[in-house]
């Protein structure tokens, strides 16, 4: 018996940018919710299942599984490749998205964002504090961080802008601004907009929109070299 669905998400390739392997977010009805207040959640692999909530506890999706909203406040929370789910959001832990498909936005507030091996993204990815690596995977939506480092590539694609938002917190002695980093392969149709002082390094194979707030450099190979000798109070 068909299932009736509940929330379905379809676009066609062309709007997208999905080929034929593109990805489809399902959230079926009268698949069950998960919350829990102490606790993580782990959704087996090619489960269906409905919204996902903890407090203190991490967020497993597995491999070609089908879940709603993904919520946690104390805890990460991991997508395994072909799985999907619709918005990604996290308080205190990291987000990893491994060749899945998030149809919404993902977002945490203190945790890195690592998101790669051909993953999709319908919405905009962001932080407040911790890095964000995109690599080979794509991003439809803009990217957005206030302290921590972006590194895209090898092969990201970011439809949206890449914006690192004034820094309002108080630094003393030495220290190295955030580093942004647009690897070979990579293409960023928006805007590179800065709010505050950055490094910001981009590949001769990499190609971008207008900057603004920063001056490029250049670079070959896979990868720039790590020095902040330069880049002091």
């Amino acid at each position: 018996m068909i299932r009736r669905l509940s929330v379905l998400f379809l676009a066609s390739g062309a709007s997208l940018g999905l080929g034929s392997g593109g990805a489809t977010a399902v959230a079926w009805a009268g698949e069950a919710d998960i919350s829990k207040i102490m606790g993580s959640i782990d959704v087996a692999p090619a489960d269906h299942v409905g919204d996902l909530s903890t407090v203190n506890g991490s967020i497993h999706i597995g491999a070609d599984a089908t879940a709603g909203h993904a919520k946690t406040v104390n805890g990460a929370i991991h997508i395994e490749s072909r799985a999907s789910a619709i918005d990604v959001d996290a308080t205190n832990g990291g987000i990893h998205v491994q060749g899945s498909h998030v149809t919404g936005k993902i977002h945490t507030v203190n945790g890195g964002l690592d998101i790669r091996n051909g993953a999709e993204v319908s919405g905009d990815v962001g932080n407040v504090n911790g890095g964000i690596h995109v690599v080979e995977a794509h991003v439809h939506g803009s990217i957005r961080t206030a302290n921590g480092d972006v590194d895209l590539g090898p092969n990201a694609h970011v439809d949206g802008d890449v914006i690192i938002e004034r820094d309002n917190s108080s630094h003393f002695g030495d220290y190295c601004p955030p580093e942004v980093v647009i690897g070979p392969g990579t293409i960023v149709k928006g805007k590179l907009h800065f709010e505050r002082r950055v490094r910001l390094y981009v590949s001769d194979r990499a190609s971008i929109g207008p900057v603004d707030g920063a001056q490029p450099v250049t670079f070959s190979g896979d990868h720039p070299p790590a020095d902040c000798s330069n880049h002091k109070h």
